[in-house]
């Protein structure tokens, strides 16, 4: 076989085949991007759940499965240019499952597709055009995160694809009309696009047949020092918000918007995440820490930096960039050490952090908030941007 080191999609055993030529060529790490097709298991239903492997010109590599669309690895240097595994997830399909041990009584959501509403609706309920729709209630009172089986639990379409500096897969799914009480057939394309120079990123889009709530985002817990480092508390961060939206006891927003200035909240610069998480505040006490949305500096409607993250050890950064007003910041406080993920590692409490993009909890039934209302004719389109680099 002649040295072919162009972009490839690789599939099955013809991605063994590639390989196998590139070693035979003397190349040990590849200079190409490339997406590997495989299988990752089965569900009790029967479905076959596909894991697709993206990999860059730089070496960065993001795997992704049709099952929730769960980023479960996602690898990128440090400052040596060492390689690490950055997100929370699990080896194999099993744990993933709604319903297997150890996650009876719920998900983690380890990094998933989220809708079709991201974060909490109260009392699991909303009215829309004189209509009052009933959710499942999944967390305490609340629903959360599109219900029992929301689209982190369904099995996605996917398609790979590659352009010369990028490469990617394509999600797609019809949620049903009333699927988790939701009124209307969605449709629903996600879009995970890996480029070379370090940058992941992340398109939804959805349309409607009947006016609906929408708000998707993605969930995957983060550890810039590696899944298996200990607690998040040293990463510095920041966010580009002057406000926040406080909540009550069961984490539904007040219909407040309330500067961070002088609070817990402030992370207009860059601060360490354990700095303040355990102070002496109310909205601390109803998080157990940070589990709140920040209302965004934003300037107009394009993509803008909503926050940065810097891990002092090994260098490693994570820019936020969105179209979206708000971002939840989520510390991993409910993370208690019952969890084995990957290679046997047990995740302890705060050993990840979230910063999903989206419209803000309870939206439907808070109107002075951004609509996140779908109507037939429109087209729901958001992107994020997660930028990975080295600091100075």
């Amino acid at each position: 076989m002649a040295c072919d080191r162009k972009a490839s999609i690789s599939f099955g055993a013809a991605a063994a085949a590639f390989l196998l030529s590139l070693t035979a060529c003397g190349v040990g790490e590849p200079a190409m991007n490339e997406v590997v097709r495989s299988d990752f298991g089965t569900t009790p239903e029967g479905e076959v759940v596909e894991q697709f492997t993206l990999k860059n010109r730089a070496g960065m590599e993001v795997r992704a499965i049709t099952y929730g669309g769960i980023i479960t690895h996602l690898l990128v240097p440090d400052r040596g240019g060492n390689m690490g595994d950055v997100v929370l997830g699990f080896d194999s399909l099993e744990p993933y499952l709604s319903g297997v041990e150890p996650y009876l009584d719920g998900s983690p959501y380890f990094g998933s597709i989220i809708g079709r509403y991201g974060n909490r609706i109260a009392n699991g309920r909303f009215t829309l055009d004189g209509r009052t729709y009933q959710l499942a209630t999944n967390d305490g009172p609340n629903h959360l995160h599109g219900g029992v089986r929301g689209f982190d639990k369904v099995v996605w379409g996917a398609e790979p694809f590659q352009r010369d500096s990028e490469v990617g897969v394509v999600f797609t799914y019809l949620s049903p009309d009333g699927e988790e009480g939701y009124p209307g057939n969605l449709d629903v394309r996600v879009t995970y696009t890996l480029t070379d120079d370090n940058q992941l990123i992340v398109d939804y889009h959805a349309t409607s047949d009947r006016a609906t709530p929408v708000n998707l985002t993605q969930h995957s817990y983060f550890n810039l020092a590696g899944h298996d480092s200990g607690d998040i508390l040293d990463h510095e961060l920041m966010i580009a918000a002057g406000a926040f939206t406080p909540v009550n006891s069961t984490l539904i927003p007040t219909g407040e918007i309330r500067s961070v200035a002088g609070t817990p909240f402030d992370f207009r610069t860059s601060t360490p995440i354990g700095a303040r998480i355990d102070a002496d505040d109310q909205q601390i006490r109803y998080g157990l820490g940070y589990d709140h949305n920040w209302v965004l500096d934003r300037t107009g409607p394009g993509l803008e930096l909503a926050a940065r993250v810097v891990e002092p050890t090994t260098g490693r950064t994570l820019e936020i960039l969105t179209t979206e007003p708000g971002i939840q910041f989520y510390a991993g406080n409910f993370l208690d050490g019952t969890i084995t993920g990957k290679d046997g590692t047990v995740y302890h409490h705060r050993t990840g952090f979230c910063l999903e993009t989206q419209h803000f909890p309870d939206s439907p039934n808070q109107p002075a908030f951004p609509s996140t209302i779908l109507r037939p004719g429109e087209e729901y389109r958001t992107q994020t941007v997660m930028v990975f680099g080295v600091a100075d």
